[in-house]
C-alpha cells in the first residue's frame, strides 16, 4: 500500500523545547489506527531501522508518528548524535509525558494530513524506558486506546546505581554515563531522581499498570541483557487485559543495530512486528 511520509516536522512550543517528528501516513485509503512511538533512553526516532519499522505499518493501512523527546540530546538540526549533552542531562518523565501530550495534541489539530486523526484508535508503543512512560500516559489519557510495550521496564529505578552512588550523584549533583556508539561521557543530573521519587505516586509503572484497563501487548526477548525478562512477567501480572509474548534468542533491540544497514532484518525483530501487527488487527 502506498504511504506519505513527511520526515522532521518541527513541533514549537511555547516555554518548552521543541520536538522533531515523522508522520508516516497511507496514501490509498483512510488509515484504519494511529500508532505512537515512544524512543528509550539514550534512544531518539531515527534509531536503527525504526524506519522499516514506519514503513512495515504503514504499508498495512497504519499511521504511525515516531518522535524524539525534547530533551533526549538531539537538535533539530542534528537530531541522532547527542549535540546538547545539557539536554539530556536534564531530561525526566514528567518532561516525557509532557512531551507525548504536546505530540496527541499536534495530531488533534494538525491540517497536514486529513486522515491523521485521534479520533481513530491510538496505540502508543514504548521501547524500554519509553515503554514505562507510555503505559503512564495510555492510563491517564483516553485518547490512547491501545498500549504495546517492548522490552519494557518495570520502574524507573536506575539499573546502573547501587547506595554509594545514589548518595555521590545527590552530593554532586550530576553522574556521567558513556555512548558507547559516540563515545561522550553524558551527564545525568540529579534533578531526574528528584523528578522520579517526588512524584512517586504518579511516575509508578506498577500503578499505572494496575489501572490500566486497556488492551496491553508485551514483548520481551529471553536475551535482554539490559531490561531482564522478568519484568515483562511483572508487568504481565499487574496489567489485566495484558498479552505477553516472549521471543527466543533476541536482546534488548531484537538483534538489531544502529546504524542498521542490511537488508533483511533478523528474525526476532520481524517476529516483534508480526506480534504488533497480530495484536493491532484483532478483536477486542
Amino acid at each position: 500500500m502506498p504511504f506519505n511520509i513527511q520526515k522532521n516536522i518541527l513541533l514549537n512550543r511555547t516555554n518548552n523545547k521543541p520536538i522533531l517528528l515523522d508522520a508516516f501516513i497511507p496514501a490509498a485509503s483512510k488509515p484504519s489506527q494511529t500508532i505512537l512511538y515512544c524512543h528509550g533512553f539514550k534512544g531518539f526516532k531515527d534509531w536503527g531501522p525504526n524506519e522499516q519499522m514506519a514503513t512495515f505499518f504503514a504499508e498495512r493501512n497504519f499511521a504511525f508518528v515516531k518522535f524524539n523527546f525534547s530533551h533526549n540530546g538531539g537538535t533539530p538540526k542534528q537530531p541522532i548524535d547527542f549535540p546538547d549533552p545539557e539536554a539530556f542531562g536534564n531530561n525526566n518523565i514528567t518532561k516525557e509525558l509532557d512531551d507525548i501530550d504536546s505530540v496527541l495534541n499536534w495530531i488533534e489539530a494538525q491540517n497536514i494530513f486529513e486522515n491523521l486523526s485521534v479520533k481513530k484508535p491510538v496505540t502508543i508503543m514504548g521501547h524500554s524506558r519509553g515503554s514505562g512512560t507510555a503505559i503512564i500516559k495510555a492510563n491517564e489519557d483516553n485518547r490512547i486506546n491501545k498500549v504495546i510495550s517492548i522490552a519494557g521496564v518495570s520502574g524507573f529505578q536506575a539499573r546502573f546505581i547501587d547506595e554509594e552512588t545514589l548518595r555521590l550523584w545527590k552530593e554532586n549533583g550530576v553522574i556521567y554515563i558513556e555512548n558507547s556508539r559516540t563515545k561522550q561521557q553524558l551527564p545525568l543530573y540529579y534533578q531526574i531522581a528528584e523528578d522520579i521519587y517526588g512524584n512517586a505516586d504518579r511516575l509508578n509503572v506498577e500503578k499505572a499498570s494496575k489501572e490500566l484497563n486497556k488492551p496491553h501487548l508485551i514483548i520481551h526477548g529471553t536475551d535482554d541483557p539490559t531490561v531482564p525478562v522478568e519484568e515483562a512477567f511483572s508487568v504481565h501480572k499487574w496489567s489485566k487485559k495484558s498479552q505477553l509474548k516472549i521471543i527466543e534468542g533476541a536482546d534488548h533491540v531484537f538483534n538489531v543495530k544502529h546504524p542498521w544497514e542490511e537488508s533483511k532484518l533478523p528474525a526476532g525483530y520481524n517476529e516483534m512486528l508480526d506480534s504488533c501487527f497480530s495484536f493491532l488487527t484483532q478483536r477486542d
